[in-house]
Parts: C-alpha cells; structure tokens; sequence
C-alpha cells in the first residue's frame, strides 16, 4: 500500500534548501502570498487526507479483527451443530447398543444404513472398561490402540464430547452411555462413540463459508489445514504459541491470526488458528490511497487557483500603487491609481495620492520660486548696470545743461544759434528725466514724497495731457469727491500718469476712450489678505482706462519684466510700466502694480492705491 505524501510534492524544486530565505526575499508580495496559501492549503489538505487515512487503516484493522471474530464464532455455531447432531446418532446408537446387549453387529448395521450414518464418519462400541468392541470408520481409520488410549482419556476426564487426533487424522466425536436399567455405575453396560471427520475437505469447506484460512494444530504439529505444504511450513514459522491476534505473511499476503483451544487442559492441546486475509482491505486501501490523493491534487489546485483569484483581487490596487510608486520616481505625476473602498490599502493609496499631490505642488512651487530667484537675480544685475550708468550719464547731463544754459543765458532770439542752444537744453532735460527713471527702477533714487491733494495734481496734469492725446481720443476725468490727502513724489506721480497716457494712445491707433479716475477705496481684512502686502484701512486709488485692443493673459504676465514691449521695434523701450511698478512699490503703500485687467477688445484697466493721511474737512 503505497500514499504518495503532498509534503514530497512541496518540497520539490529546492524549497526546502538553506536558501529560501534569500529566493523568497526576491520575490513580489503576490507570489509570496499565493506561495503562502498554496503549502498551508497543501499542508492542512495533507494532514486532513493523512487523518483521513489513518481512521480508514483502523477502521479496516477493526474490520479484520471482526472478520476474524466472526469465523471464529462460526466455527463455533458449527462445532455445536455437528455435536448436537452426533448427540441424536450417538443416542441412537446407544438405544440399539443396549437392546442387542453391547453386540458388535449394531456398528455393522448402523453404518450400512445410510438414513442414520449421512454426517457420521466413525462408529465404535465399548464395554464398560473401555476395550473396543467394534470400530467402523468411512474415512481415515484410528488404530483400535489409539481409539482405546483417547476413550480412557475422555472418559477419565468426564467429557461427553471431545475432539480426537492421531497424526493427520482429526475427528469431532460424542460420547454416549448405555445402561441395564437406571444410569448407575454398577448398571452400566458400555459406551458408544460417534464421530464426524474434519479432513482437508471439510477444512477448505469452512474455509469458504468464513472467508479465511483454517489451520488444527495438535502440539506444534499441523494435522489439519486448508493451506498448502508450504504455506503451513511458513505459517508453522511465524506463528507463536500464544492465543492472541498477531498478523502473519504468507507469500507475501498479509494474514491476522485467531486462534480457538479445542481441548481445554489437555496436553497437548489441539487448537484451531483462523487466519483472515488483509487482501481485501488491502485493495480497499488502494483504491482509498489513489482516491484520497486525487482529491489532495484537486483540493490543492483548486485551493492555488482560488488563492490566486483572491491574492490577484486584493494584490492588485497594492501593484496599481508601486506603479505610481515608480512613475513617480520617473516625475510622472499623473499616473492613476485606484481608490476604491475604504480599507488600509486603499487609505494607504488616498494618503499616498495626496502626497503625491503635495510633491506636485512643493516642485512646481520649487520651480517657481527658482524662476523668481533667477529673475530677481537678473533684476538686481540690470538694477545695479542701470544705477552706475544713470549716474555717470547725470554726471555728462550736468556739464552739458550748465554750459547749455550759460550759453542761452548770453544770447538773444535773435542770434543763429538761440534755438539750437535751446534745443540742447530741452533734450538735456528728456535726458534728466530718463536718467530718473532709471534711478528710481535701480532703487537708487531718493524718494522727495510730500502731502498733497491727488485731485489738484491731476488736473494740473491733465493740461499736458491733453496735448499728448491725439484729436480721434476722447480723454476724460472722474475726480472723486473727499479723498483726502496722500503722502507721495509728485513728479514721480505725474511720471507714472505720462507713462500710463502714452501707453494707452498707442494702444487705441483707431481711436478710442482713455479716462482717468481718482476714488476711495476701503480696504477689509479680505480684501488685503488677498493682495499681499496691503493692509486694511483707508486709501485712495488712481486708475487709469482705455478702450484699446487690450492684453491677453501671456501678454499680462510679462507687462512687469524689463523691456518687454508690445509695440514695433525702435518704438518701444519696454521701461514704463516697470518704471511705474517701481514708483507704487518704492512708495510701499500699494500692491506694486495696484489693480489690472486685460483682456481683448476690452481694453486695459491700471491703477495704484495711496494711503490716505488727512481726510478734508
């Protein structure tokens, strides 16, 4: 009986090697689980089978032993039918004994009548001292000595039945008395002895009817056996001369043995060995090994293949996450991942896509903050370059507008060359006046700020203005009532208004609407925690609208860099709007640029805002 362990089916392809460790360390958290699944299913399939194995081995020992019990038991229901049926002959036999007084003849007689004779294999008749008087047997004959030695005996011992053997001859026999008058000893006139024989014959009949092999042993001796010649040598060399149950081999075929005394107290003794064969359950077995272990294969692939389905459905949102693990590492920050349920997995990927989110945010910020750093690196190199040659350049203007004004201080109009000296001196100015817009976007100017009414300057600007707007715009004021007074640099003021002004007539070539407005403006918490750094309270703001073509969004994220310009080349410095940055922030009162809006055909809204100092009364 062979059972093919599932453990052997485990251990194969080195599994059990010293370097597990480091084979499993490789492999994906998948594998390993389904790994993990796979040998305790297999484990506890094999246990289970084992198990099972085992109570069917002792169910079938139980069943053996119980097989060997019955026959025993049947032997028994036997030896009890022959005796009782011997127990009528011999009565039979003792009635015709007496009415003939003990003569011979009755054997004879008996004997040739099949009716009373059928199941009867040997008749005798003694006297009362036990010599044979006349012996017949239809099989295998007992000396007349050995009949007389075997009556005494049985007769010494009491026994009204018993179990005869001599040689190979073995008979069950019944012993009955006959009596002259009442059964008294001093009426006794003899004894009649009925036999049946138990030869090879009736052996292998019962061996039939029990389903087992029988062997009568008298002594160490086989008398009697349904086996071979050389079966009983090999059995006579195995079995011991204790009753109990032990097994046997006989060519090979496993045998239990019972054994049954068939002569209590008689030495030696004749007994009768049972011997029940595992073949059967043998086979039994078989087919319950090859069954069991067809049922471990499917239990342990249909237990891989489920396992699988499981470890793939809860592995595989942890697989979509190591992709965006990697993805991330290669800058991908859009790479989806699953989210789905509510479980640690899927809280681990919303805190990991969160994160995910917040590296997103810190870089794109980093690289922000970079681009600012390297702006404002090259706006403090332009700023610096800007302030040393603004000053050398002043240096220049100063000598040339000091000899430009001696020189137009000696003339009169009429002379040839009043009007080009007064040429120099007005182009000097221009110059004065761009080399303090260079000042003051290199910081390097100082700011002469006074308390003045943002009304009055501009409608004293607004005459200059005028004349700078062309005929086809129309150009307005909306002054606001109250304002108040604000601390600022009137020229710088009015800079910022010229600069605004020539913008916006460029902007209109086909005409258009410019207006400039002054208002009042609070400031709330909101308000200046959306505008950086402004501070609630009281202002007054400047804004100035036309109805040009307008910016788009590209074109207002660049209004503030150095030389930007929309215009045509040679018609544009790109220095004015930055100029005028440069004046709110310089102040420190605004929002740098103040409020903007540019979109197109809608024109551009631009403006500042100035804390207010005294309110009018």
């Amino acid at each position: 009986m062979k059972f093919t362990s599932l453990w052997g089916i485990a251990a194969m392809g080195g599994l059990l090697s010293p370097s597990v460790p480091a084979r499993v360390a490789n492999l994906r958290l998948r594998t390993k689980l389904l790994l993990s699944f796979v040998l305790l299913s297999a484990g506890l399939t094999c246990a289970t089978l084992l198990v099972v194995r085992r109570s069917a081995q002792v169910q079938m020992q139980h069943q053996v032993e119980q097989d060997a019990r019955n026959a025993t038991l049947t032997f028994q229901v036997m030896e009890h039918q022959h005796q009782m049926a011997l127990g009528r002959k011999a009565d039979l036999l003792a009635s015709l004994a007496y009415m003939r007084n003990g003569d011979a003849t009755t054997i004879k007689d008996v004997s040739e009548d099949p009716w009373k004779s059928d199941d009867c294999n040997m008749f005798a008749v003694a006297d009362k001292k036990g010599k044979i008087i006349a012996l017949h047997s239809t099989a295998a004959v007992f000396p007349t000595a050995v009949t007389e030695e075997m009556l005494r005996r049985s007769l010494s011992q009491g026994n009204t039945s018993a179990w005869w053997i001599n040689n190979r001859i073995v008979y069950q026999v019944v012993l009955q008395r006959f009596y002259d008058g009442p059964p008294i000893k001093s009426n006794l006139q003899g004894v009649v002895v009925v036999g049946r024989s138990m030869d090879t014959r009736a052996a292998g009949e019962f061996s039939r009817i029990s389903s087992s092999q029988i062997i009568f042993r008298y002594g160490k001796d086989v008398v009697v056996s349904s086996l071979s010649a050389l079966q009983e040598q090999e059995a006579l060399g195995q079995i011991q001369d204790r009753p109990a149950q032990e097994q046997v081999y006989l060519g090979g075929e496993r045998f239990l043995t019972s054994s049954l005394d068939l002569t209590p107290g008689s030495d030696p003794a004749a007994n009768l060995i049972i011997l029940k064969s595992y073949r059967e359950a043998a086979a039994y077995l078989e087919k319950l090994n090859q069954l069991l272990l067809g049922l471990g294969l499917v239990a342990v692939l249909a237990g891989g293949t489920l396992v699988y389905l499981i470890s793939d459905t809860f592995t595989r949102p942890l697989a979509a996450l190591l992709e965006g693990v990697h993805a991330l590492e290669e800058g991908n920050f859009a790479y989806p991942i699953e989210e789905r349920g509510g479980d640690e997995l899927a809280q681990v990927t919303r805190a990991f896509d969160g994160m995910r989110g917040t590296l997103q945010r810190n870089e794109a910020q980093r690289e922000q903050l970079e681009g600012q750093l390297r702006q404002s690196q090259k706006m403090e190199a332009l700023g610096r370059l800007a302030g040393g040659v603004a000053h050398d350049f002043n240096n220049l203007l100063t000598v040339i507008k000091g000899h430009s004004e001696l020189l137009f201080d000696r003339m009169k109009p009429a002379d040839i060359f009043y009007g080009s000296t007064q040429q120099i001196m007005k182009t000097a100015d221009r110059a004065a006046s761009l080399t303090r817009q260079l000042l003051a976007f290199s910081r390097m100017q100082v700011l002469q700020p006074r308390i003045l009414d943002l009304n009055t300057l501009v409608a004293d600007m607004s005459k200059l203005l005028r004349r700078l707007v062309r005929e086809d715009i129309e150009f307005g004021f909306r002054l606001g009532d109250s304002l108040g007074r604000v601390k600022a640099d009137p020229g710088q003021i009015e800079q910022v208004l010229l600069n605004l002004t020539v913008n916006a007539s460029d902007a209109m070539p086909q005409g258009g609407k410019l207006t400039i407005e002054t208002k009042k403006l609070k400031v709330d918490a909101a308000y200046a925690n959306a505008r950086p750094p402004l501070r609630p309270g009281h202002y007054v703001q400047l804004v100035v609208t036309d109805t040009g073509h307008g910016m788009d969004a590209a074109t207002m994220s660049r209004i503030f860099e150095p030389f930007f310009t929309t215009k045509e080349s040679g018609k544009g410095t790109g220095r004015a709007v930055l100029h005028d940055q440069g004046v709110w922030q310089g102040h420190r009162t605004g929002t740098g640029h103040g409020v903007r809006r540019g979109e197109t055909e809608r024109g551009v809204h631009l403006g500042g805002i100035l804390a207010r100092k005294w309110r009018t009364v």
